[in-house]
């Protein structure tokens, strides 16, 4: 009998942090179409929108739950309540992120201190009280948030590009440490991508014409679906095989 890839996350019960809106969202949602569970890490708990009746819309169950991530409480609450409702955690997905601007030489220490929280800091502590509920059932997939930003320089963006380098070789070390669990850990790295994060910037015609023409490939700015595929792909069970890997969704830009 053949044996076919399977894409499909029946019965599996996955966290998305930052998921209010732009990628988080359409990663939470794109997981409770392939069938997942989704608990939703949001910073303001009384903003969460229509994002848990997107999911239950789509026949799957939704956890709406208050997840700061400056805050090393709610971060282990997060994960522990993920599990008191479902009963288990299989995918963990560590989207949220900040990207303050600023020029290096005017970088304050409050801005360097919070954007490494945030992307850095965060992702780990969240890695790590997921990763001991994923010990435990001998099984899981932890996908990563980085950026194309962790592979090049961009301008004004030295504290963030710092940070999304650290999440590519991060996510090495936990594939490594982890594998013999049965816990797959990989990443993510888009481009620019058409989410409220981005609409500011994208919105000068000089700057979008510039982000276009350096996606080298395919010249389009990416929409959050595109990243969102990635992610059911590497939650899959057609992903197995694939640890401490990072996909770059960049349509070229580091190709040039």
């Amino acid at each position: 009998m053949e044996t076919f890839p399977r894409f499909d996350l029946t019965g599996q019960v996955a966290l998305v942090t930052g998921a209010a809106r732009g990628l988080g969202h359409a990663i939470a949602l794109a997981l409770a179409n392939a069938g997942a569970d989704v608990a939703v890490g949001l910073r303001d708990l009384k903003a969460d929108g229509n994002l848990p009746h997107k999911i239950t819309g789509l026949r799957r169950r939704a956890l709406p739950l208050q997840m700061d991530l400056t805050r090393q409480d709610q971060i282990s609450r997060a994960v522990d309540d993920t599990v008191k409702h479902f009963g288990r955690l299989d995918i963990l997905v560590n989207n949220a992120g900040i990207a303050p601007g600023n020029l290096a030489e005017d970088v304050t220490e409050n801005d360097y201190d919070l954007t490494m929280q945030v992307n850095l800091k965060a992702t780990f502590f969240a890695s790590q009280a997921a990763g001991r509920v994923m010990i435990r059932q001998k099984s899981g997939r932890i996908i990563n948030m980085s950026s194309q930003a962790g592979f090049v320089a961009l301008p004004t963006e030295s504290i963030y590009c710092t940070t999304k380098a650290a999440i590519v070789h991060l996510t090495k070390c936990l594939a490594v440490e982890w594998g013999k669990y049965n816990i797959t850990v990989n990443a993510v790295a888009p481009t620019f991508i058409h989410t409220p994060g981005t609409q500011e910037a994208l919105s000068d015609p000089a700057f979008e014409k510039d982000v276009i023409e350096r996606i080298a490939g395919l010249h389009r700015i990416g929409e959050p679906v595109d990243v969102a595929g990635a992610v059911v792909f590497l939650a899959s069970p057609a992903a197995s095989l694939i640890t401490g890997h990072t996909i770059v969704i960049d349509g070229g830009w580091t190709a040039r």
